[in-house]
């Protein structure tokens, strides 16, 4: 298979035999909703790939090359009357320098400067257009000049990427952000011509992709006509991979090295599925660039997955996003993020406009993370929706964001080397009592401050955060098996051959309590592991040790069951 993993071009994927997932209903779909459209969909979800097939799709100047593209394709056998009709101008807005109010600027006007002049070039306007382009001073006076030179045409107004220097200001800098995209700034003035341009005819049709609301909810006085359809039932899985979807992906695989589908599937599963964006959705989806990645990696001469399941790419997106903690009440954000690695999930009430200038709720913040796909919809209660961690990979990288936070917190520092060796001499020895010394070194620096309330629960997300440390284990925790649900699971993953795997239950023991509660929870253990060995799922894995690991916050004691 040739895996078009970090590619965009859709003619290139089509026409140079790159494994392709359909998604060119939407196009129609998209057509029957209405002109003027915004889909938002977490990072690295397809979203430029879509957008490059809706340039090809209506772009006049790509008809004779029509069939070519699309008639392996269901929009090519399907095709709407709108097809290769349009002027197509496209735009993105990653890469802009956010240094300041300034640099913001000129950095967007050039962007514009550059797609208008190379559109009016494409489609063999005067001249005069170009130069009337290039004399225009800002943005929006640049967009007037093109809409005047295109008046009587009609024009489809593509954006990829509309958000992305808005969320790095307000990561960074939010009062940065007020300033660019508050009333009077470049960025809403921008959007007002496109505004005029589609009362005019001139645009008849705009789709606009990006990652939040964020930025379209700062100018909305400016720009009001695009329907949002990311949280729509109808267009859940526009952007990303169904459960069908992958399983075709993967049939290669499973054909050349012999593998168990259900087996690949599960596993995929476990790292890159979960998403929903809206809560009757029948399915959810996996991350596509993350399927891709993986597919791309697979080391098909020895049959083994990615060493790193998740692409360095992504990963450094997804921590650049999570800056974004930092808006609002930051110690209430905090508060969320323990939450989630506590329990899993977190409830409120789904937001569909922020109001930055206003209060920053936890809502807000909430239905945030949703957007940028650190949670997803889960279910929903009477009036709140369930939010919950959507996968392996997102997991992970909360517990890698909750050492840092950890550490910041409480003026410590976990060293990585340390950590790395202990869970190492874990899966070589069979050793437990380093990764339990780097526990206690922590909990003794927590236990004389007000970070966490020492529970049982509270206990188990700190080991969580140093067995995340490491990629060498497939860490599940609390997985039901047979009704029963042990606190700790790590088993061996492909590519890493280790010859022990663990599980652990965890117990804490008040002080109050004294010498009699500390042995009862020790006989609550082992009896609760003893009864987890005993279930034929957990019986049938091998090369398993399993153990207690019982706590005040203080002492610590290991007892070793198998």
């Amino acid at each position: 298979m040739k895996i078009p993993y970090g590619l965009s071009n859709f003619k290139k994927v089509i026409t140079e035999g790159f494994v392709y997932v359909d998604k060119t209903a939407y196009i129609a779909a998209l057509e029957a909703d209405g002109q003027y459209h915004f889909l938002l969909r977490p990072r690295r979800f397809g979203k430029s790939l879509f957008i490059s097939a809706l340039e090809y799709y209506y772009d006049v100047k790509h008809q004779a090359d029509f069939d070519a593209i699309f008639s392996q394709l269901h929009i090519g056998q399907h095709p709407t009357p709108t097809r290769s009709s349009y002027q197509v101008l496209f735009m993105e807005f990653s890469g802009i320098a956010t240094d300041s109010a300034e640099s913001v600027e000129r950095s967007f006007t050039h962007k514009v400067d550059v797609a208008l002049k190379s559109t009016l070039e494409r489609y063999a306007y005067p001249a005069a257009a170009i130069t009337s382009v290039d004399k225009s001073y800002s943005s929006y006076e640049k967009m007037e000049a093109f809409f005047s030179a295109a008046r009587g045409q009609k024009i489809f107004l593509l954006i990829d990427e509309y958000d992305h220097f808005a969320n790095s200001m307000l990561a960074d800098d939010p009062k940065l952000f007020q300033s660019v995209m508050g009333k009077g700034g470049f960025v809403r003035s921008f959007y007002e011509t496109i505004k005029a341009a589609t009362q005019r005819g001139t645009v008849d049709r705009l789709f606009i992709t990006g990652v939040t609301p964020l930025m379209l909810d700062s100018m909305t006085s400016g720009f009001n006509i695009a329907r949002n359809l990311s949280l729509h039932r109808d267009f859940n899985a526009a952007m990303g991979f169904t459960q069908t979807e992958v399983a075709a992906l993967i049939q290669p695989l499973v054909e050349t090295c012999q593998l168990d589908t259900n087996v690949l599937l599960d596993d995929m599963a476990h790292w890159y599925n979960g998403y929903r964006f809206h809560p009757k959705a029948t399915e959810t989806l996996y991350n596509a660039n993350m399927v891709l990645y993986f597919l791309d990696n697979f080391r098909l001469e020895e049959c083994a997955y990615p060493e790193q399941m998740l692409d360095e790419n992504i990963a450094s997106d997804y921590r650049k996003i999570m800056a974004l903690f930092g808006i609002g009440d930051r110690e209430a954000n905090y508060q969320v993020l323990d939450e989630l690695v506590t329990t899993g999930t977190v409830k409120a009430q789904q937001q569909r406009k922020f109001e930055l200038d206003k209060n920053f709720s936890r809502d807000d913040f909430i239905s945030l993370l949703a957007y940028m796909g650190f949670v997803t919809i889960s279910g929903n209660t009477l009036t709140q929706t369930v939010f919950a961690i959507p996968n392996h990979v997102i997991r992970e990288l909360y517990f890698h964001y909750f050492k840092v936070e950890l550490e910041r917190r409480n003026q410590i520092s976990i060293p990585n080397q340390s950590l790395t060796q202990a869970i190492e001499m874990l899966a070589l020895q069979d050793d437990i009592q380093p990764l339990m010394d780097e526990m206690q070194r922590v909990l003794q620096v927590l236990s004389n401050c007000d970070f966490m309330k020492m529970d049982e629960k509270h206990i188990k997300t700190l080991l969580l955060t140093l067995l995340y440390h490491s990629p060498v284990y497939f860490i599940q925790s609390e997985r039901e098996m047979n009704h029963r649900y042990p606190d700790i699971l790590l088993l061996e993953r492909s590519p890493y051959a280790v010859p022990h795997q663990h599980l652990i239950e965890l117990k804490y023991a008040k002080k109050s309590e004294g010498v009699k509660g500390w042995d009862a929870k020790r006989e609550e253990g082992i009896t609760q592991v003893q009864g987890y060995l005993s279930v034929p799922e957990i019986a049938a894995l091998p090369k398993l040790s399993a153990w207690v690991v019982l706590t005040d916050s203080e002492q610590l004691d290991v007892v070793k069951i198998q």
